[in-house]
């Protein structure tokens, strides 16, 4: 199992629509950790760890999204795993 970090920013109509609440949920199915959190200039970022597959999968369940929400663009950063985050969490 080869553990990863992924740092995203999501934008497009991402804010207002419960994407948040979406990533939680997809993050949880997927036995993810870290967080998501609104940004002020209207993205969402997002700080996963976990094996790199499931990542990989977090990332095309949020190019969907919720049903609301409108994405743009996902932009992914990778590094190591720093093994810091036990749960994901909406900040």
């Amino acid at each position: 199992m080869s553990l990863q970090k992924v740092e995203l920013l999501i934008s497009g109509v991402v804010q207002g629509v419960g994407f948040r609440y979406y990533v939680y949920r997809v993050a949880q199915q997927l036995g993810v950790v870290g967080w998501v959190r609104n940004l002020p200039d209207g993205r969402v970022q997002v700080v996963a760890e976990g094996d790199r597959g499931l990542l990989e999968g977090l990332i095309e369940g949020l190019k969907v999204g919720p049903r609301m929400a409108s994405v743009r663009d996902v932009a992914a950063k990778w590094s190591e795993s720093t093994g810091k985050y036990r749960s994901f969490d909406v900040q």
